[in-house]
């Protein structure tokens, strides 16, 4: 099997900067995590919050530590140091080549969606509460093995409410099973679902948007690892 992983994220309109952040880390066991926290409100604020749950989770993550375990050390440290005031989601994607399985920790009220081999859509949706603002806040945390045609889509909720009141917001798990069935790459599906959002919004997004897909695929015999980053540094038209 190969794994690819595209995200694609921009911030609110007339913000500079995305309130959203992704990290990504190598585990010391073999595998990576794939970390994306969206900060309470929208703006350099925002991002100052979303960049502290990330960095404490990755950096647990850096050290063997459980992505369960993980997710509850950065509530832990946004709630002791913001005092239960300021919230943020996070979401944990796990990739762990010793056993083959996905590994999904989730602190967001939106879903997960997975599209199985056979195309069906699944919605990972248990009830879930961001971080920082209850005391015994946990993750919700599914495991999923790995096969080829395997997808998973993680997204703040920029990309679920684009549209509200002008048409939309889309149907998630309907166009991600679309995407799927056409046979679309992690790159194309998450550039497609970033252009829908934006289309629905007029291309002045009220909310930061950020969404991460996984795809998994057949063993093509290379064993190389690649990596590909573009940044964009244009503005809205």
């Amino acid at each position: 099997m190969y794994i690819e992983v595209a995200v694609a994220k921009v911030p609110k309109w007339a913000s500079q900067e995305s309130g959203d952040t992704l990290e990504m880390i190598e585990r010391p066991r073999g595998g990576f995590s794939f970390v994306l926290a969206d900060g309470q409100g929208s703006g350099r604020a925002a991002k100052a919050i979303s960049q502290q749950v990330a960095r404490k989770a990755i950096a647990e993550l850096a050290e063997g530590v459980r992505d369960g375990a993980a997710a509850r050390a950065a509530h832990d440290f946004l709630y002791t140091h913001k005092g239960g005031r300021v919230s943020a989601t996070l979401n944990i994607l796990s990739v762990d080549l010793t056993t083959g399985t996905l590994v999904l920790s989730r602190n967001n009220p939106h879903p997960v969606i997975v599209v199985k081999p056979d195309g069906e859509v699944n919605l990972l949706d248990a009830p879930s509460q961001p971080v920082g603002i209850y005391p015994r806040t946990r993750p919700t945390i599914t495991e999923v093995a790995m096969e080829p045609g395997l997808v998973v889509v993680v997204y703040t909720d920029g990309l679920a409410l684009a549209g509200e009141g002008r048409g939309g917001p889309m149907d998630l798990p309907a166009v991600v099973g679309e995407m799927a069935a056409q046979g679309l790459d992690a790159r194309q599906m998450a550039d497609g679902l970033l252009a829908r959002a934006l289309a629905l919004e007029a291309n002045r997004p009220r909310d930061d948007i950020s969404v991460l897909v996984l795809r998994v695929g057949p063993d093509t015999g290379d064993p190389a690892r690649r990596l590909y980053v573009q940044v964009g540094t244009g503005t809205y038209e």
